[in-house]
């Protein structure tokens, strides 16, 4: 049960320690290294103690035994003064607090374990790395940061984590900033620039969807002022009183509103059309790499989704335009979880093939999530398949961006042309990142199978039928790019670069510091498929305001559980899907009796799909084409303003604008 302020120094260890890095880095390297992981290591301590209180019901004081408040259990104290109440001296207040509920102590478990886990990779992987006090800081304050975000009782307080997620991945994506290899990217002179280059464009995207998503949290601030005489932010206050929902819908902003809020996840969890950062990501450490995939990061906006979901759930009966903000969610959930794993299909880079599907994995997410508002009394089925997927998804990703790193480790190279032939040195890479693969194209018994079995389940029963096709089609395209890249990978014969380093360097496993982690994430993924009935009965109190009727007992859950999961027609549908998916790429790269290269060379048409894709739908080429013309613009008007008008007349303008609200919102 809960260890004495547990939601409060699960994420406040981490951010405390990331401060005193440097201190710890005068004590000695290994008291820097330990105390960095240490954080996290008490951070997966005080998180999974919350766990039986939700399983309980109620939040305990392990120590003394007191009960502290039923869950969900909100820990608020007073953080910002807002003003007169009632016309007496008495000020009311926007709090910070945390909040002990299924969706954020699930959240918490995971990234604070999955986050421990890369820490302690990191020891193999950055050894001999300068810079190291600069890394353990913002990979501390990262996770910190997403504990803060996840754990949150209100919009405001969780915006502060969103934001905080936002420039650690800028440090982390950019770290080694300071190398002076050449670069492969004609536009860069070193490897250096473009990773400060990648690490800015990351910040920029998913900073343009903090600007919607900002927005619509001050827009439900005044829309509950309107409703309640008081602004608030808290999560459980929107949830149980939807008077603001109706503020909205009265003044024909509620449809805007909501997609608004639903921008800021649409950058940082790389969904359409704000996905082109991602890839461009794998330029950071692939330790950063795991963690943004896994834990932080780009759950963040699956987690903000799954959040607000049950809130306009609530108000689906009563007020117009929130079936829309749903409808829109699962759309761009399909069309992003579509186009991502085209892009799958041709990627030359080891980490650029697996950050292609975590964005098309996010897309079903967000599928199952958009689908869940669309399902009337059986939305309980989208919310627990979005959020099983989530935590299944964390841990194969994990898996497999780790070996990745081990596989890099030893080659030196991030093109999967120029590997080959490792799977006899490099054994234990080789079974976990088998066994991450097969999990995310949805082979059983592995954890993806049975996420992606609800995913379907809740598609197939609620009848959205196009959804569920263009689902599908994504389930024909993940064995084959996962598969295409454990064949050029591990199979065949070995490249001229591999050859060269095994006579240079020699062939060798990765350390045992990193090959630990990687059988411990191997055997969740294992495992973790058959906690599907647990996870229900987790989220139980979510998943009855969602429709659900009474829970069974675990032991009806689980015979029903794997029942379904082995015998249903989805289950049929989906195991015919990865065949088709997974039987070409078997054949071309692994056994190896065709050469992709000459039937693409050779076929028009193959040849322009592949170009196409190769070049990303050519959405990265537009976004630098419309990034250009906004450049020229800029330059142009500073041009005007700095040799016409001298003055900034457009900085007077807004400062002017911003006073005359502030004037009009005293006197409100």
């Amino acid at each position: 049960m809960m260890l004495p302020y547990a939601p409060w120094l699960a994420w406040l260890i981490p951010l405390i320690t990331a401060i005193l890095m440097p201190v710890f880095n005068k004590l000695g390297k290994k008291v820097r290294d330990y105390s960095a992981i240490g954080a996290i290591f008490l951070s997966v301590i005080f998180s999974f103690s919350l766990v039986l209180d939700i399983l309980y019901g109620k939040a305990y004081n392990i120590l003394t035994g007191e009960t502290l408040g039923t869950i969900p259990y909100d820990w608020e104290i007073n953080w910002l003064p807002i003003g007169d109440v009632n016309g007496d001296s008495v000020l009311d207040y926007i709090t910070a607090g945390v909040l002990v509920d299924p969706l954020s102590v699930f959240m918490m478990c995971i990234v604070s374990f999955i986050g421990l886990l890369i820490m302690i990779y990191s020891l193999g992987y950055m050894h001999g790395e300068p810079d190291m006090v600069r890394y353990w800081f913002w990979m501390d304050f990262f996770i910190g940061s997403m504990l803060l975000l996840v754990s949150a009782d209100n919009l405001l307080q969780m915006f502060y984590g969103w934001e905080m997620v936002g420039v650690c991945s800028w440090q982390l994506i950019s770290f080694w900033y300071k190398s002076k290899s050449p670069s492969d990217d004609p536009r860069f002179p070193t490897e250096g620039a473009y990773n400060a280059h990648c690490g800015l464009k990351a910040f920029i995207v998913t900073s343009f969807g903090d600007i919607f998503l900002v927005i619509s949290i001050a827009v439900i601030g005044f829309a509950t002022w309107a409703a309640f005489g008081v602004p608030t932010f808290n999560f459980m206050k929107l949830a149980q009183q939807t008077g603001w929902i109706g503020e909205l819908a009265h003044w024909g902003i509620l449809t805007i509103v909501s997609i608004f809020l639903f921008t800021g996840p649409i950058g940082k969890s790389a969904q359409f059309p704000l996905q082109e950062w991602l890839p461009e990501a794998m330029a950071g450490p692939t330790t950063v790499s795991a963690l943004i995939h896994a834990a932080t990061m780009v759950k963040a906006g699956v987690y903000l989704v799954a959040r607000i979901l049950p809130i306009f759930y609530a108000g689906m009966g009563i007020y117009d335009g929130l079936a829309t903000f749903f409808t829109v969610v699962a759309w761009i959930g399909a069309i992003t979880a579509f186009i991502a794993a085209t892009d799958g299909l041709v990627a030359r880079e080891l980490k650029k093939v697996l950050a292609f599907s975590t964005i098309s994995q996010l897309g079903y997410m967000m599928l199952a999530l958009g689908a869940a508002g669309l399902s009337g009394t059986l939305a309980y089925t989208g919310y627990l398949a979005g959020t099983f997927h989530l935590m299944a998804h964390a841990i194969f990703k994990a898996l497999l961006f780790l070996c990745a790193g081990a596989v890099l480790h030893t080659v030196h190279t991030k093109y999967m042309d120029q590997m080959g032939g490792l799977k006899e040195h490099m054994p234990t890479t080789y079974k976990t990142m088998l066994i991450g693969a097969a999990s995310l194209s949805g082979i059983p018994p592995f954890a993806g199978f049975f996420s992606k079995e609800l995913i379907f389940t809740a598609l197939w029963t609620t009848d959205l039928l196009a959804l569920f096709i263009v689902a599908g089609v994504v389930a024909v395209l993940t064995p084959f790019y996962s598969f295409r890249m454990i064949g050029l990978t591990f199979f065949g014969p070995k490249s001229e670069h591999v050859k060269k380093i095994e006579e240079e360097h020699g062939l060798h496993e990765a350390p045992k510091v990193m090959t630990i982690p990687l059988w411990i994430l191997a055997i969740l993924t294992i495992i973790t498929g058959f906690t599907g009935p647990l996870a229900e009965r987790f989220f139980e109190p979510v998943i009855t305001s969602l429709g659900a009727g009474h829970i069974t007992s675990l032991e009806e859950l689980y015979v029903e559980y794997l029942v379904h999961s082995f015998t249903s027609i989805t289950t049929l549908i989906s195991l015919v899907l990865i065949s088709i998916g997974f039987f070409p790429a078997y054949y071309i790269y692994i056994k190896r009796k065709v050469d992709p290269k000459a039937i693409v060379e050779n076929n028009a048409l193959l040849r322009g799909i592949y170009t196409l894709l190769y070049n990303r739908w050519y959405w990265n080429a537009l976004y630098y084409k419309i990034s250009g013309v906004a450049i020229w613009v800029a330059n142009r008007i500073r041009k005007v303003q700095t040799g016409v008008l001298n003055v900034n007349v457009l900085g007077m303008l807004l400062g002017f604008a911003a006073m005359l609200i502030y004037i009009l919102l005293m006197f409100m």
